[in-house]
């Protein structure tokens, strides 16, 4: 009985080269279910098993988290104990309600300006309170379930932030760095900055030289010595050595003070203006909602860059990431503790240690809460000179300048520059609404940059026209397009990723008045290709397909002419949303004019579209070389697309298509060695794990081969062209499908609806037949190092279905059934059941 069952799948949403590290039944069923339905969450996980990977990973992020703990404490003017408070809230609560497993939770360096200011305008304990109520803020903010309107904000405005916000916490620092006090703003800090060079505390500057030289040059350190020492965090070092050295030496520094917990402050009721509380509220709840989420997403990042393809880490739920954070905020402030954000120099750690799941986080909560009750003694000898030099350090560093050169490419180092030069002068709330301020003038001026030409070439007027067509445009538009001669033809090239309703309109109605004097009116790309004009009225069932070119909706109501699409005009291979795409090269509505014109279009815009966003990935697919773990060998119907039905990206598949999706038997007679030579470079060169067979409905192959009317008279010398001898290879399927020795193939349960669908059923059990008789194959199986995949997809209902187990044998079934199962939306959660 080789009959398939449901597979048990892991449903995590993993990155392309993460799951096809391995591919078993489970991930080729995970992949495909993720195509039906790829944007459900992925289900918590079940016990509490601490694995030695967590552990490990809990140590180093510990060691990292005590001493910035204590120095975020130190810069915002906190008590110290609260830093410790917020670092162990953090890894024990937000580690364990948030959304985002690998993620560490605590006082972060971006809120120093914040908390500091509300710190010295309301004290401690009010300030207390307005980490509880920003804390509430959140839970309702992820209640309303916007956690990813947060993303919505310019990278530009966060990078800015968090470089003015990284410069405000080095110039504050730099006072106590020199031996001094910081005062209230930047401003301040660098005006008092001649003053305090003038009375240097000998001391603190030796101690804090000492800090940041060990700091910066811990991950340096070369050779086997290097290798070993750096298992110990770089801040840990550094605040280590330079209190070892304070305390031998003898230097009279003011260190750290703990007082009893006895004595630790809690919140009280906030007492100050009502504006100016709910103001600094929505301040915490939006620069720490932000930053937690960034740093959430660029923790996916990290995750997926990650080689170990037996690790599955679900991506962030951001707002349940979102609640986790409301939540710790609420603990950290009722326990007296400094406001909660997801930290991305910690979570990075906590990633680089090769840790598995949230116990990390959560126990280095814990490493926290046992330290600030047991170590008290130790930490009353570090020198505050030192965590204020780590501090320093670490808001010098928030200036980044792969993130600046990024920004640079993206033509935003206005917004950037603005909304960090508002933050140095104003404030984080006030720099960050500049920001949005100066980053919405920009787009509005980028939209409205529209430029305009006309020139008049052998008796045809061109109107050329560059930018966003919208009505702040459509004025000079018109006024261009009634210079044109009522006598002459005129083209017009249009070259823009938009254009809105009143700049349709206007084109339209020129178009139509011109034409009515008898003259010609065209709109095209700029390559040339003539862009058709719209149907009336677009349907949203399109959009997800109107990047494809022989894409057509029934239900547009337009008749698709010269290959354009019904529905909308649309070029570039993108997607109008609320307006009509127009101009590029591209594809969109363009005329099926040649095929050179076609390819060359399509090639430039790859190259201005896409291939900016995968030419990384493309390099170091071209450094490693190709290293896929799957055989995927299909039919070469053009409406087969292997990579969108298996969730693949580049490099992930070796795809062998032909007619059929045929395996000839080795030494078969007119066999052809190139799918032998695609098998054995696959299996001994490529070392592949897996090889899938993959039919498909209405085979244009099988349909031919039930149209034989005398199978047997398919040889060499009767067949003369080269596709009638080629199919000769799929008569075993023919021959399978009629002998009483098998059972008809059944397809989730049924029949197949007619003869076509049988013998496609039953071609893919023959060909994985014929992939036991290649010897290369057949040694690999034996190893137990290889597995065959048998998978059929229905393209008319966008439905996959698959063959796991009993994948073809040589043996006779004695009427047993090979049965392919769907691949459903819920498989990976039915299969948990």
């Amino acid at each position: 009985m080789s009959a398939c069952i449901p597979t048990r799948t892991d449903h995590t949403s993993r990155t392309a080269h993460a799951e096809t590290a391995t591919d078993s039944p489970r991930t080729l069923t995970s992949r495909i279910s993720r195509f039906l339905r790829p944007h459900d969450p992925p289900p918590g996980g079940r016990g509490f098993r601490i694995a030695g990977a967590d552990l490990s990973a809990s140590i180093s992020v510990f060691l990292i988290a005590l001493p910035l703990s204590l120095g975020i404490a130190l810069a915002t003017g906190a008590p110290l104990q609260a830093g410790l408070v917020a670092a162990a809230v953090g890894g024990l609560v937000v580690g364990r309600l948030g959304g985002a497993p690998l993620q560490v939770s605590g006082p972060a360096a971006g809120l120093i300006v914040i908390t500091a200011d509300l710190i010295q305008r309301y004290g401690w304990r009010t300030t207390c309170a307005i980490t509880i109520c920003a804390g509430l803020a959140q839970l309702a903010l992820a209640a309303l379930r916007v956690a990813r309107s947060a993303l919505a904000v310019s990278p530009a405005i966060v990078h800015g932030m968090l470089a003015g916000i990284g410069l405000t916490i080095a110039l504050a620092q730099l006072h106590i760095v020199l031996g001094g006090s910081p005062q209230s703003s930047a401003v301040d800090n660098v005006r008092g900055l001649p003053a305090q060079l003038a009375d240097l505390h000998p001391g603190a500057v030796s101690v804090s030289a000492l800090t940041v030289a060990v700091l910066l040059g811990w991950p340096r350190i070369a050779g086997r010595v290097g290798r070993v020492v750096r298992k110990l965090p770089a801040a840990l070092a550094a605040v280590v050595v330079a209190t070892a050295v304070a305390a031998l030496v003898g230097i009279d520094l003011e260190r750290v003070h703990l007082p009893s917990w006895r004595s630790h402050a809690l919140p009280e009721l906030p007492e100050g203006p009502v504006l100016g509380l709910l103001a600094a509220v929505l301040t915490v709840t939006l620069v720490g909602s932000v930053e937690s989420l960034l740093s959430a997403v660029a923790v996916d990042k990290l995750i997926a860059a990650r080689k170990d393809p037996r690790v599955q880490i679900p991506r962030a739920r951001l707002d349940r990431e979102l609640s986790g954070q409301g939540a710790g905020n609420v603990l950290s402030g009722a326990l007296g503790g400094l406001p909660v954000t997801g930290v991305a120099v910690r979570s990075a750690a906590n990633v680089a240690a090769g840790s598995v799941s949230r116990h990390s986080t959560m126990l280095h909560g814990l490493w926290i809460a046992v330290a600030a009750l047991l170590l008290v003694p130790v930490l009353d000898l570090i020198p505050l000179a030192a965590l204020a030099a780590l501090v320093m350090v670490v808001g010098v560093q928030m200036v980044n300048l792969t993130r600046l050169r990024s920004v640079r490419r993206n033509r935003e180092m206005l917004v950037y520059a603005a909304t960090l030069t508002a933050v140095l002068l104003t404030g984080v709330l006030e720099g960050v609404l500049i920001g949005i301020a100066v980053a919405v003038a920009v787009a509005l001026h980028r939209l409205t940059r529209t430029r305009i030409t006309a020139e008049e070439r052998g008796g045809v007027h061109r109107v050329r026209v560059r930018g966003q067509l919208t009505f702040l445009a459509v004025p000079r538009l018109t006024r261009t397009l009634h210079q044109v001669p009522q006598d002459a033809d005129c083209v017009v090239e249009l070259d823009g990723s938009f254009m809105d309703h009143a700049a349709h309109e206007a084109l339209r109605d020129w178009q139509t008045a011109h034409t009515a004097r008898g003259r010609t009116a065209e709109f095209t790309s700029p390559a040339g290709a003539r862009i058709a004009e719209p149907a009336p009225k677009s349907h949203a069932c399109c959009r997800p397909w109107t990047p494809w070119r022989n894409h057509h909706c029934a239900q547009s109501g337009g008749a698709r002419t010269d290959g354009a699409r019904s529905g909308g005009q649309e070029t570039d291979n993108g997607r109008a949303e609320g307006g009509h795409r127009v101009g590029g090269d591209g594809a969109g509505g363009a005329a099926r004019t040649s095929g050179s014109r076609q390819l060359a279009s399509g090639l430039s815009s790859f190259q201005r579209h896409t291939a900016p966003l995968v030419r990384g990935e493309l390099e170091r697919l071209a450094r490693e070389g190709q290293r896929p773990s799957q055989l995927f060998l299909t039919c070469a119907d053009s409406r087969l697309v292997t990579s969108m039905i298996t969730s693949s990206g580049p490099g992930d598949l070796f795809t062998v298509r032909n007619v059929g999706n045929l395996v000839p038997l080795p030494g078969a007679v007119g066999a052809d060695d190139s799918v032998a030579a695609a098998i054995e470079y696959a299996v001994e060169v490529l070392r592949v794990e897996s090889i899938t067979v993959c039919g498909h409905s209405g085979c244009g192959a099988m349909q031919a081969l039930l149209n034989t009317p005398e199978p047997q008279a398919l040889t060499p010398a009767s067949e003369p062209t080269p596709l009638r001898r080629w199919l000769r290879h799929g008569l075993p399927s023919l021959e399978r499908m009629r002998s009483r020795h098998h059972s008809w193939a059944r397809i989730a349960g049924r029949l197949p609806v007619d003869a076509v669908e049988q013998l496609c059923l039953t071609n893919v059990i023959q060909q994985l037949e014929h992939l036991r008789a290649h010897e290369s194959v057949a040694r690999r199986l034996a190893e137990g190092t290889l597995e065959l995949h048998g998978m059929y997809f229905h393209v008319g209902e966008a439905q996959a279905y698959l063959l796991a187990d009993g994948v073809g044998s040589s043996d006779d079934h004695g009427g047993e059934e090979e049965v392919f199962n769907r691949v459903s939306p819920t498989a990976l959660e039915e299969s948990r059941a």
